[in-house]
């Protein structure tokens, strides 16, 4: 039936015509976005897993600055121990220099207090962002011996996010202290026992300990007695106890420096990973889109002209009356 009042070719033509308008703006959003889902309006349950896992992405960014931090500082803290340790050995080799007897010790007390202001100069200057492994004062207000650095984010399957850490425990490294205890430069050594023999076979033993610490040793004062001998050696174990706690100090170090940079390892590859789910959740396939926008663009063009046909049947109706 032809009705002038209801034209449905047209009204189909124009729906058809609509549709193409509204996937072409679709794909034309795609092209310009470079997202196939870039709302909740496009997909809710990816767009929602994209956020979180977008948020997840951004906490392991954090996560790899603050691993980067971590081993700047224990870099750092390595750097001033194995500059101490060369120090250390360097007082070693003088001292063992003093056991001579024809040597002015006052000279080789000069050069060693040189050496000690060297040693406290390296453990005060090994700081990065505040932090400071070698000199410390333990007995300051909230002091924790132990470092912390975080290390991991996760995410389990019921959304609770759990963040792990590394913990570097300093007590052992530390070579200057304020508190009385002292570090293992500045401790007053009371455990050490030196024994000297001499020529003639007699053995001299020293107290219970030198009584001081390796930062404030004098040797100046010392003759070529066998008691001043037998202090020398106490000293020299001294020192080589101190050499022997800082090599395992720095090895330590190390191996906290080589989990740091496996973590950074992990963290930058997992980031990776998880940039490439989103990707593959919420990006457009160009070459797919701009295939399809040109298919719509012929559409357009079909759908436009099918609308002029059906718009211009109504004027055949005119003829029926003879006009």
């Amino acid at each position: 039936m032809s009705s002038i009042l209801t034209n449905s070719s047209a009204m189909i033509a124009l729906q058809s015509l609509n549709q193409t308008m509204k996937t072409m703006q679709m794909t034309q959003t795609q092209i310009s976005t470079g997202m196939r889902i870039s709302s909740a309006a496009d997909n809710a349950a990816y767009w929602s897993i994209a956020t979180t896992m977008k948020q997840d992405s951004s906490a392991l960014s954090t996560v790899s600055d603050a691993l980067a931090l971590g081993a700047s500082t224990v870099d750092v803290g390595n750097n001033g121990l194995v500059s101490a340790l060369d120090v250390v050995g360097q007082i070693k080799n003088a001292l063992a220099s003093a056991t001579q007897p024809n040597l002015d010790r006052n000279k080789i007390q000069s050069q060693i207090k040189q050496l000690q202001n060297q040693l406290k100069s390296i453990a005060d200057s090994a700081s990065f962002n505040g932090q400071n492994f070698l000199s410390v004062d333990s007995s300051s207000s909230g002091y924790n011996a132990t470092k912390t650095f975080i290390a991991s984010y996760s995410r389990d399957n019921a959304g609770n996010i759990n963040i792990g850490s590394i913990d570097v425990d300093t007590t052992g490294i530390v070579l200057f202290d304020k508190a009385p205890a002292g570090g293992v430069l500045n401790k007053t050594d009371t455990a050490t026992v030196g024994t000297y023999t001499d020529a003639t076979g007699t053995t001299f033993t020293s107290p219970a300990g030198t009584g001081v610490s390796i930062a404030n040793l004098d040797i100046s004062t010392l003759d070529n007695s066998g008691a001043s001998l037998a202090k020398l050696n106490a000293l020299t174990k001294q020192v080589e106890g101190a050499l022997s706690a800082m090599t395992t100090a720095a090895s330590n170090l190390g191996s906290v420096k080589s989990r740091i940079t496996s973590q950074q390892s992990f963290v930058t590859g997992l980031k990776a990973t998880i940039d490439q789910g989103v990707g593959s959740l919420v990006d457009a396939d160009m070459n797919a889109v701009s295939t399809k926008l040109q298919a719509l663009q012929v559409q357009q063009q079909l759908g436009v002209q099918s609308l002029s046909i059906a718009n211009q049947s109504s004027q055949l109706i005119l003829k029926l009356f003879g006009q």
